[in-house]
Formats: C-alpha cells, sequence, structure tokens
C-alpha cells in the first residue's frame, strides 16, 4: 500500500473528468452523457432515492432511472420530474423485494452506473437483492452504500470478477458489520482495514470518516480531510453516492469518480458552511453546489 496522497484542487485538476465534448463526433446528448440508474428508497425512508438521484444528475450525468417501492413510485415521478420512475414490489417491511431482481438487471445492462442501497430498511430483502444483482451485473459501475454492504463478505467471487468497477462508500459501523469485526476495530485502523477489503474484494473503497480514506485494488490511497461538523446530517450519504455514482456514469474511473466525489462533496459543504452557518444547512442543499465547484475545479 502506497502513501495516501492528499486530495486537493491541484490532484482534481491532474485528472480532469471526461469531457463529453471532446468526443470525436463533437455531438453531446443525455448518452453521451452517461445513464444512472439509482435503485434505492423504502415506504419509511424515500426520500434517499431523491437525495442520491439529485446528485448524480447535479454530477452532471446525463439519463436517470429510479427504481423504488411501488407505492413511492408516483410520489418520486413528481418530486424528481426529470428522472423516468420505475415502481418495484415491495415487502410486508416495506422494502424493495428480492423478486425485482430480473427487471432490474435487465434496466441496469442500459445504464453506465447503478448505485445501490440508500433509504433500503429492510435488511434481509436488502441482502437477498444485492447478492443477485452482484452476481449477475455485468457492465456498468456499481456503486454499493448502507444496507447493501453488510452482505458483500459472502461475494468476494463476484466482486473480484468485476475487475475494480465495483466502489463502497462505508462508514466505520457498515464496515464493521461487512466483514463482522467490531466497530472499534476499524476505527482504530481505518486505512487498514479498507485496504483489506478493497485488495481482497477488488473494490475501490471509500472509508468515510473525519478524515475519509480512498483505496482502490492495487493499493493507491488519497485522504480528504474535513473539518466541517454540518456534512454529519441525515442524507449527506445519499447524496455522497449519488455524486459519484453520476461521475462514474459520465466516464470517470472507479477511483477518479472516487477522488472528485469526495472533495466536492466536502467542498459543497464548506460552501453551506459559510453561507448557512456550520450547522444546520441540510443535505438536500448540497448537490445545488455541485455544478458550480466541478466548473471551477475542471478549468
Amino acid at each position: 500500500m502506497t502513501a495516501a496522497t492528499r486530495i486537493t484542487g491541484e490532484l482534481l485538476r491532474s485528472m480532469p473528468l471526461p469531457n463529453p465534448a471532446d468526443r470525436a463526433s463533437g455531438a453531446v446528448d443525455k448518452k453521451a452523457r452517461g445513464g444512472v440508474l439509482v435503485i434505492a428508497g423504502s415506504v419509511e425512508v424515500p426520500g434517499a432515492a431523491l437525495l442520491a438521484a439529485t446528485s448524480a444528475l447535479r454530477a452532471g450525468a446525463g439519463k436517470l432511472q429510479i427504481a423504488t417501492c411501488s407505492s413511492v413510485a408516483p410520489h418520486m415521478g413528481l418530486a424528481v420530474p426529470e428522472a423516468l420512475v420505475i415502481g418495484l414490489p415491495e415487502t410486508p417491511a416495506g422494502g424493495i423485494s428480492p423478486d425485482a431482481a430480473d427487471v432490474l438487471c435487465e434496466r441496469a445492462e442500459r445504464n453506465d452506473a447503478v448505485l445501490v442501497g440508500p433509504g433500503m430498511m429492510d435488511k434481509d430483502a436488502v441482502a437477498a437483492l444485492t447478492t443477485e444483482l452482484v452476481k449477475r451485473f455485468a457492465d456498468p459501475v456499481l456503486v454499493l452504500d448502507a444496507e447493501a454492504l453488510v452482505c458483500l463478505d459472502g461475494l468476494r467471487e463476484p466482486l473480484l470478477r468485476r475487475q475494480g468497477r465495483t466502489i463502497i462508500t462505508p462508514h466505520s459501523g457498515e464496515m464493521a458489520s461487512l466483514l463482522g469485526i467490531e466497530r472499534d476495530e476499524v476505527e482504530a485502523d481505518p486505512i487498514r482495514v479498507a485496504h483489506r477489503v478493497a485488495t481482497e474484494f477488488g473494490m475501490v473503497v471509500v472509508m468515510k470518516g473525519e478524515c475519509t480514506h480512498i483505496l482502490d485494488p492495487d493499493g493507491e490511497c488519497w485522504a480528504f480531510e474535513s473539518d466541517n461538523a454540518g456534512l454529519a446530517t441525515s442524507g449527506s450519504g445519499d447524496t455522497l453516492a449519488g455524486i459519484v455514482t453520476g461521475l462514474a456514469a459520465r466516464g470517470a474511473t472507479p477511483a477518479q469518480a472516487a477522488i472528485w466525489g469526495v472533495f466536492m462533496h466536502g467542498q459543497a459543504g464548506r460552501r453551506l458552511a459559510h453561507s448557512r452557518g456550520p450547522l444546520g444547512f441540510l443535505a438536500r442543499e448540497l448537490p445545488g453546489e455541485i455544478p458550480g465547484i466541478m466548473a471551477e475545479f475542471s478549468r
């Protein structure tokens, strides 16, 4: 494992994001900017899908599909009029049913990046559905967040077959659940734990914390130091996962999407802390800051 490289504006400018205007054809359309499928939400937490999906669009993705519980879908379609919304069968607990795997796999292969996990509360159903999706997904970059992370310990072989095209975004509690260890063990040495998962599973790991570390399967490590307590708010992780997914859909490599996503999420928090105050800004306000930040650091 190499020493951690600090994530700065200078680093971002050295790894510019793909620009659809640079295509040889010169034509820029929605497809050229990449398609995102967000599989998220539950009857209890429908808004997580909205936060993640809006963030993916703000990061520059061109097309958006949201797959969520059928009882929530009509409301989601009104809340995010830019999206095609797919209503999925629900479990008795109000989550997305594992029976949705076939339709989701079909949808996923038409998109460039897929996010699974935000706001999905039925733990058993999430584990069953995520297991099916990981085993069957082929081409899209796959971003896994929240409850979708917990079942991954039994999926090392299919994840390794994806050859680094999977990104996970755990905090220390989710990482501990993934590995079946104590949270204190993760917090004692988050880089070591994240490196182990990145190399053993073949994934890019965004190990969230006061200092967020990004590890790739080759042992490269990046670090972003946050001094913003305001980002520790409900829905903040959903916005980060959506930003990373949107960047991956545009053609950024998984590590690049993670690096840019973490940096812009942090910068958005800093700008809101300045304009609103250090505490009390909302996760829903973060995505609106992303286009300006992206433009500034893409120059």
